[in-house]
């Protein structure tokens, strides 16, 4: 059965509802709320089974609307956006989830033999590197991250970037389909995927050696996380509630920022416990200590006093109030979100500015950092820093990776809907850039993870009352293939695209 032949058998296939239902469920389970790590292999399997029985643009929006459909369930509550926003956002989702197939509907049946394979992976991969570039969400959506239970494989990520998974699972489910459309006869597709499962074999074979034979040796140093309840009280009080019923108007800030002195004193004395505990460096979660612009200092100069008693470095996660007045938005921020990074003698060593704030409110809220990533070379090892949303975007980390960060401090915060994908998504950059991650979140998972995002400590701040992590993170890192190339894998899945539809195009002239 030749190309051509198998395209028109598959155009009646009377099973493709089966395959479009299956595509639709398996892809319930393939991100956002509820990830089973095998579904994603499975989901594109049976989508791009479907696309190839239908005509190319009827399979395409018949199958981006059952995506929409799948992603507007299992994304309930990921997304901070309104009702309408949502589910432009999942339709709009759905019709570019769905190119790649529809390329590979249009492409692969006029290539010859396994090289059709390729057309779907190096189109995902190229859409999906592409898409994060320009997307206000950055790599959220990847399926790289459902594997994250899955340490041999996403070893790879230290040499590809999250786009090696991309690449491998889609292209599975094109080499299943190529099988499908030989009858699965073992003869005519032994050669086929023996060289897919030669590859994956290979893959799992160095993350497997990685893992066994090069783990992190170095001494560890105690690096504890605190959180405090108080400031959990605070704001359903005093902002939330108020925000709701009357927006910035309704904010009374003189109560605020009493009450918020209140929870920054708190978070000095878990930091004190910490340090008592045996921490040698101690991080806060994302913004939890408020404090007014004419304030701050005060703030810090206890911390230092802090860092100088204790003989800790001290991490401080402060939400700076430059003003209160709403009318000024966006052209005067009113907001940094920010860490201060002190040493033992009490000296302020680094600030840094969240560089990406997540759309929508807090962008319009916050001064944007200028996406430099501070590092400090300490007797722990060197010591980098990003907040949250910022390490969903390779490439801010990546600075961290190319300066030698031995261990970058992360302090966030996240919600349930999102918690704990978003802490194991961030491990994802530990292993691209050899360096360990402490990532301390309010409404969320907690974790550390050493260079190969093997999970040190965890803490759920759902299912615990006592906000304080402690986890003995390695000192040293070590330097990767991709903290030094960055996304040559991607750029070379686009020049692979690329390629084969130039040689299509070119091949139709000289029929022509």
């Amino acid at each position: 059965m030749d190309s051509q032949q198998s395209t028109t058998t598959l155009n009646v296939d009377r099973w493709s509802l089966l395959w479009l239902l299956l595509g639709t469920v398996f892809s319930l389970f393939s991100d956002g709320r509820w990830i089973i790590s095998l579904t994603p292999w499975l989901s594109m399997v049976f989508w791009l089974r479907f696309i190839r029985t239908q005509k190319p643009l009827r399979g395409y929006f018949i199958a981006a609307l059952a995506s929409s459909v799948a992603g507007y369930f299992m994304m309930q509550g990921v997304a901070p956006m309104g009702a309408t926003e949502y589910l432009i956002t999942t339709v709009i989702n759905g019709l570019v989830g769905m190119l790649p197939y529809l390329a590979d509907r249009l492409m692969a049946r006029r290539l010859k033999g396994f090289v059709s394979t390729l057309v779907f992976p190096l189109a995902a991969t190229a859409l999906g590197y592409l898409f994060a570039l320009g997307a206000p969400f950055g790599t959220w959506g990847s399926v790289a991250y459902s594997q994250a239970d899955n340490l041999p494989l996403i070893q790879i990520v230290s040499i590809t970037g999250i786009w090696g998974i991309t690449f491998l699972i889609s292209w599975f489910a094109s080499v299943v389909n190529w099988a499908w459309e030989q009858d699965f006869e073992w003869k005519r597709v032994r050669v086929g995927a023996g060289i897919y499962a030669a590859i994956l074999a290979g893959v799992l074979l160095f993350g497997g050696a990685r893992l066994a034979i090069f783990p992190p040796a170095s001494d560890t140093v105690p690096v504890a996380g605190v959180d405090s309840p108080l400031f959990d009280v605070l704001q359903k009080e005093e902002i939330e509630s108020p925000y709701a019923q009357g927006g910035f108007a309704a904010l009374k800030w003189d109560t605020i920022f009493a009450k918020a002195s209140v929870a920054s004193d708190d978070l000095l004395r878990l930091s004190a416990r910490a340090a008592r505990a045996g921490a040698k460096i101690v991080l806060w979660t994302e913004g939890r200590a408020l404090v007014s612009k004419q304030d701050e200092a005060a703030l810090i100069e206890r911390g230092r006093q802090l860092a100088r008693q204790e003989q800790i470095y001290l991490g401080m996660a402060l939400a700076t109030i430059l003003h209160t007045d709403a009318s000024l938005l966006p052209q005067k921020k009113m907001l940094e979100n920010k860490i201060v990074f002190i040493d033992p003698s009490g000296n302020v060593q680094w600030e840094y500015l969240k560089t990406i704030p997540v759309p929508g409110a807090e962008e319009a809220q916050t001064v944007k950092g200028d996406g430099n990533v501070p590092t400090l070379a300490t007797p722990y090892g060197r010591i980098a820093g990003a907040i949250c949303f910022d390490m969903d975007f390779p490439h801010l980390p990546r600075r961290a990776g190319q300066a030698g960060a031995d261990l970058i401090l992360v302090p966030a915060a996240d919600w349930k809907a999102i918690s704990p994908l978003h802490t194991y998504m961030a491990s994802f950059r530990a292993i691209e850039n050899g360096f360990s991650l402490m990532r301390v979140v309010r409404g969320g998972f907690s974790a550390a993870f050493d260079y190969q995002g093997r999970l040190l400590a965890g803490m759920d701040s759902f299912t615990t009352k006592d906000y304080l992590i402690l986890a003995h993170v390695p000192t040293k890192g070590v330097t990767t293939i991709y903290s030094q190339i960055g996304d040559v894998f991607a750029w070379l899945s686009i020049a692979g695209f690329v390629a084969l539809l130039g040689w299509i195009v070119a091949q139709g002239f000289r029929r022509g």
